[in-house]
């Protein structure tokens, strides 16, 4: 008997992974191999164990990444600061690049000849997924159904899920489309598609609502070396234990509810409700430390890097050589980024309130409004007049020009 051909599927035990198995083996006759990676999606990943063998695939690894994914994912996102569009934390954006690249080191190990997904031909998954897959293995062919199928709507998928007897993890108490992630837990579809929509306190699964959090503040503080959180009020935590207590801090505070219309890569704009309880409070207390210890003109470019780093991690480009480049210029910005940022959390807010670091540029002796004996504030002058003296320069040439042109006026006036 010969052996079909396998193909290596992102399998996540929801809708669309659930029935891309069958449609596989019936349009393809490939043996399905599942691959669930584990980037902390919590229950899911018991219920994928579940389904991925009844749904048809011959074999189902489970790859718990998780601290693969803080410590090599996130926090170096963390340290370059990139914010997509000034809201998004980039939580599924940079989960994606380490998902295909166990796709596709187990493609090579089960000499599969393909690798599929389930991202839609409307999304940013489809690209982030393939652009690492063209990155780690060139010659490694994809399917990607969304794209190929007839099937073009969510209850469509429903029916064919139900004639073949997969279960539907979608439900009419929580009918949006979620990806969930140690980093966050996002909601598109259904109502959300109107930006005028406001969703309901049972949207959030991860977040307290703001208004039913705590009526008393919770102050923490935070300690980095070298850009890196190390420890939680004194307490040291590894990265992976670190980030999880910030999500229970965050989501009992009602921090981190993230509510935007996005530009996706492929030209469209999407609405998602993302949350983000312990990146919202990593990122606020990083960017202030940060501000204590870097000067000026690093300050404002590394804000520069910080965009376009957001937006390569967002359009997938994750194994590229100018993300390298970047992660290098980052890595020796951090090099002061160590020392312990002051929080209050209340009913939805993460405020500073207040920041110490040994490599502090903040001396008082200088800024002090009483007396000092190291600041002589007449340089002040010259220093003015140096750095104002292009403005000074302009404005005596316009002022000739302005005396030679009315002296022309007066000539042709007599």
């Amino acid at each position: 008997m010969v052996s079909k051909n396998k193909v290596v599927l992102a399998y996540s035990g929801g809708l669309d992974t659930s029935i891309i198995i069958p449609w596989l083996k019936e349009n393809y006759d490939y043996e399905v191999i599942a691959v669930c990676v584990d980037v902390g999606q919590g229950n899911e990943i018991q219920a994928a164990r579940q389904k991925a063998l009844k749904s048809g695939a011959s074999k189902l690894y489970v790859e718990d990444v998780k601290e693969e994914f803080v410590e090599d994912y996130i926090f170096p996102t963390l340290k370059a600061g990139a914010i997509y569009e000034g809201k998004y934390l980039l939580g599924t954006s940079f989960a994606r690049p380490l998902i295909a690249k166990k796709l596709v080191e187990i493609a090579h190990k089960e000499g599969a000849v393909a690798i599929a997904h389930g991202a839609t031909g409307k999304g940013n998954d489809q690209v982030r997924f393939e652009l690492t897959i063209k990155a780690l293995s060139p010659h490694m062919k994809v399917v990607a159904p969304w794209r190929i199928w007839n099937i073009k709507s969510r209850e469509e998928s429903v029916d064919y899920a139900v004639a073949r007897g997969i279960p539907v993890p979608v439900t009419k108490e929580h009918p949006y489309s979620m990806d969930r992630n140690l980093w966050h837990l996002s909601h598109e579809g259904s109502d959300l598609e109107d930006p005028w929509f406001t969703p309901d306190e049972s949207t959030y699964l991860l977040t307290v609502p703001p208004e039913k959090a705590p009526d008393k503040p919770t102050f923490l503080e935070l300690y980095f070396e070298k850009g890196i959180p190390k420890s939680i009020d004194g307490i040291e935590y590894k990265p992976l234990s670190l980030v999880e207590k910030l999500n229970e801090i965050g989501g009992q505070n009602g921090v981190g509810i993230i509510d935007m219309v996005e530009n996706r890569l492929v030209g469209m704009k999407s609405r998602g409700v993302y949350e983000c309880p312990g990146g919202t409070i990593l990122y606020n207390a990083h960017k202030e430390l940060e501000r204590l210890t870097l000067d000026r003109q690093t300050t404002f470019f590394k804000d520069t890097v910080a965009n376009q780093y957001a937006q390569m991690v967002y359009d997938g480009l994750w194994y590229t050589p100018l993300k390298k480049a970047l992660d290098a210029f980052v890595d020796s910005t951090q090099e002061t980024v160590t020392g312990t940022v002051k929080l209050k959390l209340y009913k939805g807010s993460c405020s500073v309130c207040g920041s110490k670091s040994p490599y502090s540029l903040y001396n008082e002796e200088y800024v002090t409004f009483g007396e000092d004996d190291v600041y002589n504030q007449k340089d002040a002058e010259g220093f003015i007049n140096l750095f104002g003296l292009p403005l000074k320069v302009r404005a005596l040439m316009d002022e000739k020009l302005e005396k030679k042109n009315k002296m022309q006026r007066k000539i042709k006036a007599v």
